[in-house]
């Protein structure tokens, strides 16, 4: 696939953004590529768990200069809307995944690199990977791909405000210190990090996984009475499947579980 690469083995599917020569920043083709991507490996059985990562010394800048942002400014309205939604599509695929997406962040992380970061469920960091939403740096909002729903709701408002205000770049410390990434690793130790987790997740109860993303995307928006009623629903219906036969089992009998459908 044109500006990224896909790869998949014993329930993982791997991403790669793979222009390192333009630091991997987006091409029109690779937000497409990359939505269409996604949206298929949430009806693929095989895949349990993704991860997206960078090649070379970036994870991704944002879109590309040459290939994005000077053909934006010769875009007439109803085209430039097209170009936004294309965006915004991307990070809603991600979202809609049924399935954990690991972000292994291998460098300088920015602008929509930024957002497609921040969609992924968890973030591991190499001590390189300082990020930035840049949007106000050009003279756009910071509420860009769905970044003013989704930061505040990882790291608080006031955190928020101020990164999508000023659009600076904080380093990787800093940006685990506000919560934004899970762990910062050497970078020799970054990707070993990142296959290590997504295996155990591979190995964990691909519905109760699915559940409890879809729970936490659905209850941002619920009053805690409404939360309840829900969770009781979706607790009620997976105790009727077999994983949940299998972990009293495993428990019982003191082995790890052999969940459906999971990798040896």
């Amino acid at each position: 696939m044109s500006g990224f690469r896909l790869e998949e083995r014993a329930g993982i599917a791997r991403i790669t953004l793979d222009r390192p020569e333009a630091l991997n920043a987006l091409t029109f083709e690779m937000y497409r590529g990359l939505t269409d991507a996604f949206r298929d490996l949430a009806g693929r059985a095989s895949v349990r768990v993704v991860t997206i990562t960078g090649s070379g010394r970036a994870f991704c800048t944002g879109g590309d200069v040459r290939d994005i942002i000077g053909p934006l400014l010769k875009m007439h309205r109803a085209a430039l809307h097209d170009f936004t939604r294309l965006t915004c599509d991307l990070i809603g695929a991600m979202r809609a995944l049924p399935k954990p997406i690991v972000a292994a962040l291998n460098g300088p992380v920015a602008g929509a690199g930024a957002v497609i970061a921040l969609a992924s469920d968890i973030r591991l960091a190499a001590e390189s990977a300082k990020i930035a939403f840049l949007f106000v740096k050009v003279g756009l909002a910071g509420a860009d791909m769905g970044a003013a729903w989704l930061l505040p709701r990882v790291i608080g408002l006031g955190r928020a405000s101020e990164l999508l205000m000023t659009g600076d770049f904080v380093d990787a410390a800093e940006a685990h210190r506000l919560g934004l990434y899970n762990r910062v690793l050497p970078a020799e130790r970054l990707l070993p990090e990142a296959a290590a987790l997504a295996e155990r997740l591979a190995r964990g109860p691909a519905a109760s996984l699915a559940a409890t993303k879809e729970a936490l995307n659905r209850e941002q928006q619920m009053t805690l009475a409404d939360a309840l009623t829900y969770e009781a629903e979706v607790q009620a219906e997976l105790m009727l499947g077999a994983d949940f036969r299998e972990g009293h089992r495993a428990f019982t009998e003191k082995r790890a579980p052999r969940f459906e459908g999971a990798p040896e």
